[in-house]
Formats: C-alpha cells, structure tokens, sequence
C-alpha cells in the first residue's frame, strides 16, 4: 500500500515548450505546464467543459527525452509525486506552488 502514496498520473497537453535549466554542476531540470480537461453536464443538461493546469518538473534522465521531444501542444502521460515549496518573487513576496516531479513520462501523440 505504500506504493500508492502521493502518486499523481496525468494524461493532458503541453500548454508551453518545456523550460530546461542547467545549473552550474551540469545537472539539468525541465519545467513545463499541462492542461488536462474534465467535463460534466450542469443542472439543465448543458455540457460543461474545463481545463485543470498542472506545473510539472523533470529531473533526472528524463529531461534529456523533455528536452529534445517533448513541444507545445502534444500530449502527454506523467507519472510522479506532488509536492508544495515556497518561494520569493521579485518583489520580495513569498509565494507559494505545487507542482508534480515527474518520474515517468510518456509521449502519446504523433
């Protein structure tokens, strides 16, 4: 059961290119957002379509197959964990994000 704790799987598109940073001891991160849609009918029987957007951050390996494959628009299956972290932005306020680290990714479309 252990195994089912903090696991988030996604399938959804690309809102953006993928971000890749390198720091300076040569590892690599990856970054992009994905939008993954839900839809339910109203009260009147009306479709009700919407899109979710998830942050998601690739580590490891994988930002060698994000980098180099991965664009805006294509979809997509993730597979990781989600996490909270806190941050300041340029104004000196502190915000915070959740974003899923990505341990496996699938690439569906063509």
């Amino acid at each position: 059961m252990n195994a089912l704790r903090n696991k988030v799987q996604l399938i959804g598109r690309l809102g953006q290119d993928p971000e890749v940073i390198t720091f300076a001891d040569g590892n690599k991160m990856a970054k992009f957002s994905m939008a993954t849609d839900d839809s339910y009918k109203d009260k009147s029987g009306n479709k009700v379509e919407r899109a979710y957007w998830h942050n998601v951050v690739v580590r490891g390996g994988l930002v060698n197959v994000v980098e180099n494959y991965i664009t805006k628009g294509q979809e997509i299956a993730v597979e990781g964990k989600l996490t909270n972290r806190s941050y300041e932005d340029k104004e000196g306020n502190k915000r915070y994000t959740t974003e899923i680290v990505c341990n496996e990714l699938l690439m569906l479309s063509k």
